[in-house]
């Protein structure tokens, strides 16, 4: 097995391009293009995602507070023991 893990079979009739990773930038374009698309998306999907979790903490708060009130005595029923 004298090759790579990802040179396992050639493959014919494809063409692929590399570049080294030292001449790649890693943060290419970061505050110019990153951060606006991040925001973009951000405004796209904040609907989407943003009242089911609210829905959900609305209605776990109404039923935790329901239960913790079932599980209460009445202290009407109380009145008379002594």
């Amino acid at each position: 097995m004298g090759r790579h893990f990802g040179n396992l079979i050639k493959v014919r009739h494809i063409i692929t391009y590399t570049i080294s990773p030292f001449e790649q930038r890693a943060f290419a374009n970061y505050f110019s293009k990153g951060i606006p698309n991040t925001w973009r998306r951000f405004k796209g999907q904040v609907l989407r995602i943003v009242p089911p979790f609210v829905i959900s903490y609305l209605i776990y708060t109404w039923a935790t507070n329901e239960h913790e009130m079932s599980m209460r005595k009445n202290p009407a029923d109380y009145v008379n023991d002594k």
